[in-house]
């Protein structure tokens, strides 16, 4: 192919079901703004019309889509099927997909109009793929391999039953196999990886494997507003949520990129919402929405989870947890998902976005020496210098400690001091924690795990209904030195 041939690519990564507008976080004048964005409507409005403006365009899902808000929880990801078919996608893969398990999730492929794609996720039984690890389309007569990789930690760091008979390998080992397949066999002209690994694994991936043209990589929400080369591989990401979209115009020229340009697109509220895909969200959630936009109180703090050591959101969530347990200490994980919440009114609804599973809260007797020791494992699960082993999401969420560390220290040496409650942390002394979820606290720490009788949205609830309008301050839980 001599002739010189134009695409353009997009991308939604990590959209986590938020089918409707809602708040986001932006840096702007130095500063963090707050305003609405995001909703298919809005997605569906801007890709139609790029459609109409010309031909050649090619959009993917990197994951993250089918969890995230009650309704898509309530569903087990069902609600998401007809708004998702709407959008003409060419192909997508998957991480939060495998909380129904996995034969909810396989169920939920075999409803989409496009494959999803996974070169790392294998039957235990058999050691065969579970799901197609490539798919092939003609864009404006240039032939494009997709490859997908699925998110490696599915079965390291989540609950059992999102892995349940099936397995994940890091897709490194697998990936130049089906480069080569793809170039000598199947004789495309392009080829695109949609990876959920995330940004800081994908760059290591493409420094080690060559062939990749473009990389769509998702999973850790960076919003890179300029294009990124690894090597001769673009790579780009688009936040999180459905506030962005990630758009890449390509010149394509004797099999290569001859030039690119790239916009990280605000999904606004500029954007005409598309009437027919409105219709269907609205569908979608209407037999949640009287219940969901109940006022439950009120908050004086903006709740945010935009902050790798520590969150507004979360620290609500630990007050609340405190608060209907009585314990010492409380844990969460740290999850990148989860819209903010402006100050004023707060509903149901946003309780839900805060902790769509509302798992149950349980407590833990805990040694100081325990305490230290899950710490330093979450400090280097996050910033570990090996992207490889950067299996979690920000810093565990942590409530009545305070903990100064140094980020780039060694494994197992980053905690400089350990406080709980103003106290120095006592090794051989028992602690009492409250936690929600195996990621709080591992099944490994701790003694006397018991289930408190409440959960997560209700033990909220309640904080509200007595504190409200509630406080939820940055407390300095983690400050790096």
């Amino acid at each position: 192919m001599e002739k010189q041939t134009n695409i353009t690519i997009l991308q939604l990564n990590d959209t986590h079901a938020y089918l409707e507008p809602h708040q986001e976080m932006f840096w702007e004048s130095g500063t963090t703004i707050y305003r609405p964005a995001g909703g298919f409507a809005k997605i569906a409005g801007y890709l139609k019309q790029l459609r109409k403006e010309q031909k050649g365009v090619l959009a993917l899902d990197c994951g993250d889509t089918f969890h995230g808000t009650y309704p898509a929880v309530a569903s087990k990801g069902e609600v998401m099927v007809p708004v998702l078919n709407e959008l003409s996608l060419a192909a997508m893969t998957a991480h939060w997909e495998f909380a129904y398990g996995p034969e909810q999730f396989r169920k939920l492929t075999a409803m989409l109009n496009y494959p999803m794609l996974a070169i790392n996720v294998y039957e235990k039984a058999t050691d065969k793929l579970v799901f197609a690890p490539y798919t092939l389309k003609e864009v404006n007569g240039l032939k494009i391999g997709i490859v997908g990789i699925a998110c490696n930690i599915v079965d390291k760091t989540m609950p059992p039953h999102f892995s349940e008979g099936i397995y994940f390998t890091l897709g490194n080992e697998e990936l130049p196999g089906y480069i080569q397949k793809l170039k000598q066999e199947e004789k495309v002209d392009l080829i695109v990886l949609i990876s959920h690994l995330g940004f800081p694994q994908n760059m290591k991936l493409l420094s080690e494997v060559e062939g990749v043209n473009i990389c769509l990589s998702s999973h850790t929400h960076y919003r890179t507003s300029k294009a990124v080369q690894q090597g001769q591989t673009i790579v780009i990401e688009s936040g999180c949520h459905g506030s962005y979209l990630g758009r890449l115009d390509l010149t394509i020229q004797n099999c290569s990129i001859s030039n690119y340009k790239h916009e990280l697109v605000e999904v606004s509220d500029k954007i005409p919402d598309d009437a027919h895909m409105l219709e269907l969200v609205q569908q979608a959630v209407r037999p949640y929405k009287q219940e969901l936009s109940q006022k439950v109180g009120e908050t004086a703090t903006v709740l945010d989870r935009n902050n790798i050591l520590e969150s507004t959101m979360d620290n609500f969530l630990l007050q609340s947890m405190l608060h209907a347990t009585g314990a010492e200490l409380a844990f969460s994980n740290g999850w990148r998902y989860g819209a903010p919440i402006v100050t004023g009114s707060v509903t149901l609804n946003d309780l839900y976005n805060i902790i769509p599973m509302n798992p149950p809260i349980q407590t833990v007797e805990l040694t100081g020496q325990e305490l230290q020791d899950m710490l330093e494992e979450n400090l280097e699960k996050t910033f570990s210098p090996d992207p490889y082993a950067q299996q979690g999401g920000f810093v565990k969420r942590c409530m009545s400690l305070r903990a100064f560390i140094k980020i780039e220290a060694p494994k197992g040496t980053r905690i400089q001091k350990l406080f709980v409650n103003d106290e120095e942390l006592d090794l051989q002394r028992s602690y009492k924690a409250s936690f929600v979820t195996e990621q709080g606290v591992p099944e490994k720490y701790g003694t006397n795990r018991s289930d408190s009788g409440i959960k997560a949205i209700e033990a909220m609830q309640q904080y509200l209904e007595k504190y409200s309008p509630v406080r939820a301050d940055m407390l300095g839980t983690f400050t790096a030195v």
